[in-house]
């Protein structure tokens, strides 16, 4: 008796443990020095790029769907000041994704991709469209949630953040992109 409620226990334990591994590893944001990935992404005309198409430059990729856009406006607002000029513009790869893994049907697909064009039409960039949750997984990104993350010139993570950002890492993230764009 004493033995079967012992094994229980310790089955209990390590299911807990196994549980709690699995939750840490599905909401893990990219570690910092990791490696930029091999993504394939997809904007609203279905035109394609990968994210080496950045190689040599500083990559910011804000990850949000229709629930979190505005979870970070502050930032958004800090970057788009930053990105006045064109230094950043040319200097920066901006990659701007919606989560749109909730709307993959016909006919709601189309009406999502017809918003999408006109968003990015009205942002003045390209905002590319997930599908399928790929680049969210590919990323290690966070859903239902924003997630930014910069990547270096050499391509690892320099900033990797999800939900709304603090006061200081909104700051770390501006002068971490102004070194990477002014030395």
């Amino acid at each position: 008796m004493k033995l079967q409620v012992t094994v229980r226990v310790v089955i209990a334990v390590l299911l807990a443990l196994v549980v709690a591994s699995i939750l840490r590893t599905a909401r893990a944001l990219p570690a910092l020095g990791a490696l930029r990935p091999e993504v394939t992404l997809k904007d609203a005309w279905e035109r394609s790029i990968t994210l080496s198409r950045f190689r040599g430059m500083p990559v910011l990729v804000v990850y949000e769907d229709k629930g979190s856009s505005t979870q970070n406006q502050r930032l958004k607002d800090d970057l788009a000041r930053l990105g006045q000029g064109d230094r950043y513009k040319q200097s920066v790869g901006l990659v701007a994704v919606a989560d749109v893994s909730g709307y993959d049907y016909w006919p709601v697909r189309g009406f999502v991709k017809d918003a999408i064009q006109s968003e990015s039409a009205k942002q003045h960039t390209t905002i590319y469209c997930d599908w399928d949750g790929h680049v969210r997984a590919s990323l290690g990104l966070e859903k239902g949630m924003s997630n930014i993350v910069l990547f270096g010139k050499d391509g690892k993570v320099l900033f990797a953040a999800s939900g709304t950002v603090s006061d200081q890492r909104r700051e770390e993230l501006v002068r971490l992109l102004r070194h990477e764009v002014e030395g």
